[in-house]
């Protein structure tokens, strides 16, 4: 039987890296699922497509083309929303600006877009990595982006 999401991604063009990757941040973004105030399938159908982008672009601009993608194909806009705000822990509209994005609010605002942003980050390839290599790699971004990042995965460990 086939999974939806992945017949959605590999519509869009993603290759079997790009989908395995995706399935290693299902996996982790499940893991902290386990609140009933968290809307367990919807983790589970963003996490599967917040790099659906990737079939476009590798560039940072892949959240924005994921979101992009996600609504031409009629996906929920929760979903769509997810794809777009996944990138660290997400980015202001004025960060946006500065990198060529569209100026758009791309910060996590739900519990289910801050799990996926933290699962993606928590994923190197397909494979789990910890919040002190995530920062330790991350050592050239600003240190607001990367205190950003170690703040979402304090708050998302409670879900754990």
């Amino acid at each position: 039987m086939s999974d939806p999401e992945e017949d959605l991604l590999r519509k869009a063009g993603c290759s079997e890296g790009i989908i395995a990757h995706c399935r290693a941040v299902c996996t982790v973004a499940l893991s902290f699922t386990r609140s009933p105030v968290v809307d367990r399938n919807l983790v589970r159908e963003g996490a599967m497509l917040h790099d659906i982008g990737r079939s476009r672009t590798h560039s940072i601009a892949h959240a924005q083309e994921g979101a992009a993608i996600l609504r031409e194909m009629g996906v929920r806009e929760e979903v769509a929303r997810i794809a777009e705000r996944h990138i660290g822990a997400g980015l202001t509209a004025d960060e946006c600006s500065l990198l060529g994005l569209l100026p758009r609010d791309s910060l996590p605002r739900t519990l289910e877009e801050q799990i996926v942003a933290n699962a993606d980050n928590l994923v190197q390839g397909q494979r789990e990595t910890s919040v002190v290599r995530l920062l330790q790699e991350g050592y050239h971004l600003k240190r607001r982006l990367r205190y950003r990042q170690y703040r979402l995965w304090i708050r998302m460990e409670a879900f754990r």
